[in-house]
């Protein structure tokens, strides 16, 4: 386009399908990177799916008019954060993922089963892989851009063959030029880069792009040198600018979007020069014309979608309906559909191929491989036509990953695939983040993926494996339970205290008063406080963390900011007074106290960290310093005790994991790598001692939780689940007896749930809880208190501003009379001291009882006898049966009136109890999706055919009644004699009508179960009646005029 010269795109529409065409039936994830979430190639589209983990894949045209699936590619331990097609191998896709690997998968050709295992790995790398970009003229060149650095691979050699110097901050884009030459990338810090990876891995020009440092976006305008960037200017305006490489000291152009917060999705076609802008959670398209030359930028078009864009895709030229005239196509997802948008040329004629819209494009053969590239071969990919009598048809495949390598994946698994023996036929060979290597190993075993078959179409086999806890449900208890009016309460504790502490008995509450006051409240007296002060302990300094005694519900201790630990003892029955003098004073420390934890199993052990950087335990018989431990270089986040109570393992802000065996040695067992952020981290032992679950921060402030082996932390995580971005370190708790981990942080307003696993994929996750308010803290109570008839597997303390409220943790259930054991193993008898201090000082060890949750008066479900299932809908014969008008009119006046005649007895609906709402919708929907289908048409013949016969009736009966009775009967189609049986009154009374009426009417309401037709009957009846009163009324009226004359 020129500037004298019209456009021929100008009057380009966006077309918007109908929602049959949409691609539905999904559920996308929402992941924060900086990724576009949804790639197409001409056989297959690929998104973010809602797990973790896991790209949803279906065809990008269905065959033969048919409905397209869905279907899962399991492809990494954390989120997929990135991926790529291959330009020429158009079932070659690259995945990237937080757990910092990137995998090589090759899909099949038509709707088979997706592949049990990637075809090769690379990694891991030095941090989470942001993006990945195929290069456009060589087969197997990748580039990966990971935290701040972009590394070139030659996939074939399984070698990388540059990394390029280092950024200044994370990166957020890479593109290559489309002749291959060139590298660009966009930084944090603000700058744009071009590198030439063959020359030099510094960068050959360097530009300040937007001066905003939110997301930002560069592209090449094909084999120009000219490109596009994205991104924020500093008054937060979205902006894009071009630029000139040979005149990068500053752009060309640049244009303000708008205000909107929300990250952009670029897309650009070099053949046509069309540009398509899409806001992260908006839904308006922009698409705009870029002339390089004038230059100029022109907004040719804008459409308005239905769902909140979550990420856009082009579909490529090749598989574009030229005859149609459709000069571009992008895929925009949403939460639950892929919307495809056609972006039209108006031609008279759509019977020729326009070759002014339609200019030879990219073939799909490569021009050269990936080590003539690398030698300086910089020829171009051949162009081919798009008119569909010289489209070429050969296709390439890659030789990258052959096809019987794929075959030896899938059907040898390897050694680590033996001994891991994953039950969800999830990935049993996974990358450890936390290696420091950069070296590129190749895996040949089925290293990722769910392995299928084709008989197993069941909902697991699609989804992927689920958790039993998923339908989870958290509620606030009554209020009555609830103790309110609390005042003064300290909400500044360190972030190492969990802000309060609490037993099956009691809790205690620091408060902001000076002196280090802290209340003790019961639980068996719930109420509102008195406003006048109640009685508390007087810490004398400020609280640093406390704790109860497991072992005895009336001891609890307190770390103080004065580096001492005072043991106080509560009275028998609560707190009457003020307590100044405490039990013990445990002195060693030299600096502030972080946090205290009492041993899980030997009575009288106490654990402490502080900012001494060591790690004391005392025995609290004696009140001494039994054993100090040492080896850390920073503040110490968090430490917990082993259940069984042999190890202990703390986190630290120097990012690294240690494990103790404090009677063994003062040093650690074991250190691996930790979380990378520094503002917090928390641990807790899972999945019965064998794995370390971690809560922390990435480098990018981002919330995430690890998995280690305790066995082999060097080896660093065995999965990292990034959550959400928020301030607050988030604090865990983990039931051993159902595998739940419970996590939330001071200052939230949702608590996650995860079943942990130890196999993979490690979390499944479960449903939220969430609050209108934020919380100051949560804290959980012993299983024993939870109600188990009302399956209850969990229970915990919400702090509010001036509130403390009981949380219950439910699973839906329908046989609630049942005992489930499923739910409710035998629980260890966590009040009981296995020995004592002495005892596991000179190294005994010993182990908990267990005991049963069950009441006596439960029957275990298991055990329950087996019901024979019972039909829960009538057979449609019933409806298809044929049946003479009178038959249907006798039943219909037989059904009024013995509805009328048992006014008094309860509803059909109400005699169903204990039935879940789950299967009430369930048995609904069946009889909604049969009943409709099959008796629609004869009930509506019934139906036509009953007021036909009502007519019939209502004329033949007329002839014997008044002239105006009889046509009150001819237009209401029914007579007086059937409104009278209808409603069951023998006299026109209106007081007997109108109550008969408002009955009749409410039972045969189709919410309760009733039929509309009935109802019509009704209406009908009532509206004969109503004109037969006012005839009468007419008719008394008159002769009382002609008594009067």
């Amino acid at each position: 386009m020129n500037r004298f010269k019209a456009s021929k795109f100008r009057h380009t529409e966006a077309r918007l399908p109908r929602r049959e065409a949409w691609i539905g039936g999904i559920r996308a994830g929402s992941v924060a990177s900086c990724g576009n979430h949804v790639k197409a190639s001409c056989h297959w589209i690929v998104f973010n799916a809602e797990a973790t983990g896991v790209l949803g894949v279906v065809p990008l045209e269905c065959k033969d008019g048919g409905k397209r699936t869905v279907a899962q590619l399991c492809c990494h331990s954390d989120v997929v954060t990135d991926f790529d097609f291959s330009p020429f191998d158009q079932l070659l896709l690259a995945t990237g993922s937080a757990d910092e690997t990137v995998k090589v998968w090759r899909l099949p050709e038509s709707s088979q089963d997706m592949p049990g295992g990637a075809g090769l790995t690379l990694g891991p790398g030095g941090g989470p892989v942001d993006m990945l970009q195929f290069h456009p003229t060589a087969d197997g060149i990748l580039a990966s851009g990971a935290g701040k650095q972009v590394t070139v691979w030659d996939v074939g050699q399984q070698q990388p063959l540059t990394a390029l110097d280092s950024h200044g901050d994370q990166l957020q884009s890479l593109a290559w030029k489309r002749d291959g030459r060139l590298l660009g990338t966009s930084c944090k810090d603000k700058n744009l880069r071009i590198f030439d990876p063959r020359a030099s891995p510094t960068a050959s020009q360097s530009v300040l792009g937007h001066k905003n440092n939110k997301d930002s976006r560069l592209l090449w305008m094909g084999s120009s040198n000219c490109l596009i960037s994205i991104g924020f200017s500093q008054m937060r305006e979205r902006e894009v600018k071009l630029w000139d490489t040979r005149r990068f000291g500053e752009a060309m152009l640049t244009m303000a979007l708008d205000t909107s917060p929300g990250a952009t999705i670029p897309l650009y076609d070099a053949d046509t020069g069309l540009l398509v802008l899409a806001g992260k959670g908006e839904n308006l398209l922009y698409c705009f014309e870029v002339a390089p030359a004038q230059p100029a930028l022109t907004q040719v078009t804008q459409c308005r979608t239905e769902g909140s864009t979550w990420g856009l895709a082009a579909v490529p030229r090749l598989a574009l309906d030229v005859m149609a005239c459709e000069v571009l196509r992008v895929l925009q997802l949403t939460d639950t559909a892929l919307i495809p948008v056609s972006y039209l040329v108006p031609r008279k004629s759509i019977q020729d191929f326009h070759e002014d819209l339609f200019p030879d494009c990219a073939g799909t053969v490569p021009a050269t491989t990936a080590q003539a590239w690398w030698a300086g071969d910089s020829q171009q990919v051949r162009r081919v036509s798009l008119h569909p009598a010289r489209r070429p048809t050969e296709t390439f495949t890659s030789p990258v990953i052959a096809c019987t390598q794929l075959q030896a994946a899938d059907s040898s698994p390897t050694d680590a695939d033996r001994s891991e023996g994953s039950g969800y036929s999830s990935p049993s060979s996974l990358a450890s983040p936390g290696s420091a290597t950069t070296s590129l190993s190749a895996s040949t075993g089925p290293s990722s993926g769910f392995a299928s078959s084709p008989s197993q179409k069941s909902l697991q086999s699609i989804l992927g494996p689920s958790s039993r806890f998923r339908h989870a449900q958290g509620r606030v208890l009554h209020r009555d339970t609830h103790l309110t009016n609390l005042r003064g309460l300290s909400l500044t504790t360190p972030g190492e205290c969990d802000g309060f502490c609490a037993n099956h008995q009691r809790v205690a509450l620091p408060l902001l008063s000076a002196g280090g006051q802290i209340a003790i409240l019961e639980l068996s007296k719930p109420g509102r406080l008195p406003d006048t002060a109640v009685p508390t302990i007087q810490n004398s300094v400020a609280v640093a963390d406390l704790s109860w005694d497991p072992f005895d519900p009336r001891r609890l201790a307190v770390a103080g900011e004065d580096a001492k630990i005072r043991l106080w003892r509560i009275p028998e029955g609560g707190l009457r007074e003020t307590l100044q003098e405490p039990e013990v004073v445990l002195q060693g420390h030299t600096e502030k106290i972080y946090s205290i934890r009492f041993h899980p199993v030997a009575s009288d052990v106490l654990v402490s960290s502080s900012y001494d950087m060591t790690v004391r335990i005392w025995e609290l018989s004696s009140g001494r310093e039994a054993l100090c431990l040492r080896g850390h270089s920073d503040q110490i986040f968090s430490l917990a005790w082993s259940p069984d109570g042999k190890k202990l393992a703390t986190v630290s802000k120097d990012g690294r994991l240690r494990l103790y065996e404090p009677r063994h040695s003062p040093q650690p067992l074991q250190e691996g790598p930790g979380p990378e952020g520094s503002r917090g981290a928390r641990l807790v032992w899972v999945c019965s001692g064998d794995y370390l679950l971690v809560s922390g921060f990435d480098s990018r402030s981002e919330r995430r939780i690890l998995l280690y082996r305790a066995q082999a932390l060097p080896e660093g995580p065995l999965s990292v689940l990034g959550l959400d971005v928020a301030p607050s370190t988030l604090l865990p708790f983990y039931d051993e007896d159902t595998g739940v981990v419970f996590l939330t942080g001071k200052g939230d307003t949702r608590v996650f749930l995860y079943e942990v696993t130890p196999e993979p994929p490690y979390f499944l996750e479960c449903n939220s809880f969430t609050t209108n308010e934020p919380h100051k803290g949560f804290v959980f109570l012993p299983k024993t208190v939870c109600e188990v008839r009302e399956v209850e597997f969990a229970r915990a303390l919400r702090l509010g501003q001036s509130t403390l409220e009981p949380v219950a943790f439910h699973v839906p259930r329908v046989k609630k009379e049942y005992f489930q054991d499923d739910i409710y193993p035998p629980t260890r008898v966590w009040w009981e001291p296995a020995l004592s201090s002495s005892a596991w000082l000179a190294g005994q060890d010993g182990q908990q009882r267990h005991a049963s949750l069950r009441p006596a008066d439960m029957m275990p479900v298991s055990e329950a006898p087996k019901e024979a299932p019972a039909r829960k809908f009538v057979p449609a014969s019933v409806y298809l049966e044929e049946k003479s008008d009178e038959q249907k009119k006798e039943e219909l006046l037989s059904a009024m009136v013995a509805r009328l005649g048992n006014r008094d007895d309860p509803l059909p609906q109400d005699s169903f109890e204990g039935v879940d709402e789950d299967e009430w919708a369930k048995y609904l929907a069946q009889i909604i999706l049969v009943g409709a289908q099959v008796v629609g048409r004869a009930f509506m013949r019934a139906l036509r055919q009953e007021f036909a016969a009502s007519r019939a009736a209502a004329d033949a009966r007329g002839r014997s009644e008044r002239p105006q009775s009889a046509a009150a009967s001819r237009i209401i189609g029914i007579s007086l004699q059937e409104a009278q049986q209808i409603l069951n009154v023998s006299n026109l009374n209106p007081e007997e009508i109108q109550k008969n009426y408002d009955h009749l009417f409410k039972v045969n309401d189709k919410s309760v179960g009733g039929s509309f037709y009935l109802q019509s009957k009704v209406v009908r009846a009532k509206e004969r009646l109503d004109e037969e009163l006012r005839i009468q009324a007419k008719d008394e009226k008159e002769k009382g005029w002609k008594a009067e004359t």
